[in-house]
C-alpha cells in the first residue's frame, strides 16, 4: 500500500481509505465480521479509516470503536458531523452548539481521545462559516481533533471558508470530501483545481459509482429493485431513465477496456479515481469480506496514458454522467424564494 500526505497536515494515509457507511443495521449488522473487515483491511496496509455519526445513528462508529482497540495510534481516524441525530430541535448542522455535543458523542461511541480527521459532513446555510471554523478551531487547540475538512462542499464555498479562515485567524479546512467516479467527473472542472490550489487533501467517495463500476449492472440485462443499493435510490436504477441508460452505456465500453488492461471493473474504477493528481485517497466501502478481499487485489494496478485516454474517450474529463448529489440539491436550487425576484420585480421596465 501506498501513503500519501493528507494536504499540508503532514500525516501520512494510504491511497485507499476504509470507509464505514456499510457497518450499521440493514447493511451489515455482524458487529463481529465488521471488526474482522477492519482488522484485515489494517493487516493490508491500510491505515485511514472513515465514518460518520449519522451511520447507523452512531452505530458504525460503535463498531469502529471496537475495532480499534489496541490499535488506535497505528490508525488515521475520520468522522463526521452536520446530520439530524435523534429527535428534537438542534441536533444537526454546524453550529457551535451542536458541534460541541456531536464531537463528545463521537468520541465517546468511538472510544478514543482524539480523532485525526474531523469533518463538516455537508454545508449549512443557517450557520456563519465562522461560527463552524471558529468551533473546529477550538476543538484542535484542544487536542480533541488533529485538523478538520468538509465533505460534499462546493468549490465556491470552499474558498469563502479559507478567505473566513485568514481573515479571522482561525483553523482552515484542510480536505475535501467529494463524490468522484468514471462515470461522475464533474469535480475536475472546479473543485479539485480549488483544493489543489489550496493544498488540501482529497479522498474521494462513491468511486463504484454507486455500485454501476462494480459490474453487477449491465445493460439489456434485469436490475432487481428489491434488494441492495437499488432499494435506497431505486431512480438512479431504472434502466428507462435516460441518465441510467448513459451509464450503463459506458459501463459496456468500460467492461471491455478492464478485459484488455487484465483488471475487474471495480480494480479500474479505483485505479483511475487515484490516478488523478488532486486525489490523496478513494473511499473503499465493502458490506463484506469477499467485496474487501476482490477491492485490495488492484491496489498495485497503474493505468497507463493509453488507458485514461480511452476512459476520456468514453466519459470525457469533466462530465457527470449523473448527478451524485441528487438526493442532496442545494437550497439555492430547491427555494424559490432563491431564484425569483418579487412578483412586482420582474420586469425590465
Amino acid at each position: 500500500m501506498r501513503y500519501r500526505t493528507l494536504g499540508g497536515t503532514g500525516i501520512e494515509v494510504s491511497t485507499y481509505c476504509l470507509g464505514t457507511m456499510m457497518f450499521q443495521d440493514g447493511c451489515n449488522s455482524d458487529h463481529d465480521d465488521c471488526v474482522r473487515i477492519i482488522h484485515a483491511a489494517l493487516d493490508q496496509g491500510i491505515n485511514f479509516v472513515d465514518t460518520a455519526d449519522m451511520y447507523g445513528q452512531g452505530e458504525s462508529e460503535e463498531i469502529v470503536g471496537k475495532a480499534l482497540r489496541g490499535r488506535r495510534d497505528d490508525v488515521v481516524l475520520a468522522t463526521k458531523v452536520h446530520f439530524k441525530m435523534g429527535e428534537g430541535r438542534n441536533r444537526s448542522g454546524n453550529s457551535r452548539r451542536w458541534i460541541l455535543k456531536a464531537v463528545e458523542d463521537s468520541l465517546r461511541r468511538l472510544n478514543t481521545d482524539w480523532i485525526d480527521l474531523y469533518q463538516v459532513h455537508r454545508p449549512d446555510d443557517s450557520t456563519d462559516i465562522e461560527e463552524t471554523l471558529a468551533v473546529l478551531s477550538d476543538l484542535v487547540h484542544q487536542g480533541k481533533i488533529r485538523a478538520f475538512g468538509c465533505s460534499t462542499f462546493p468549490a465556491e464555498e470552499i474558498v469563502e471558508a479559507h478567505h473566513v479562515s485568514e481573515r479571522r485567524g482561525l483553523g482552515r479546512f484542510r480536505t475535501e470530501q467529494p463524490p468522484y467516479s468514471i462515470l461522475a467527473r464533474g469535480i475536475e472542472t472546479s473543485l479539485l483545481p480549488v483544493c489543489q490550489r489550496y493544498g488540501m487533501g482529497v479522498l474521494v467517495w462513491s468511486p463504484l459509482a454507486f455500485g454501476f463500476l462494480t459490474g453487477k449492472y449491465r445493460k439489456n440485462q434485469p436490475i432487481d429493485l428489491s434488494t441492495g443499493r437499488p432499494t435506497i435510490r431505486p431512480a438512479l436504477f431504472d434502466p428507462e431513465n435516460a441518465q441510467n441508460a448513459a451509464k450503463l452505456d459506458a459501463v459496456e465500453q468500460l467492461v471491455e477496456l478492464a478485459e484488455n488492461v487484465g483488471c475487474t471493473l471495480p480494480q479500474l474504477a479505483l485505479a483511475f479515481t487515484v490516478a488523478h493528481a488532486a486525489v490523496t485517497s478513494a473511499i473503499i466501502g465493502p458490506r463484506t469480506m469477499p467485496q474487501l478481499e476482490e477491492l485490495l487485489k488492484g491496489t498495485a494496478l497503474t493505468l497507463d496514458e493509453a488507458t485514461l485516454d480511452r476512459i476520456d474517450e468514453i466519459v470525457p474529463p469533466g462530465t457527470n454522467l449523473y448527478n451524485p448529489n441528487a438526493p442532496l440539491p442545494p437550497r439555492s436550487l430547491t427555494d424559490t424564494a432563491l431564484r425569483r425576484r418579487p412578483l412586482t420585480d420582474r420586469a425590465a421596465a
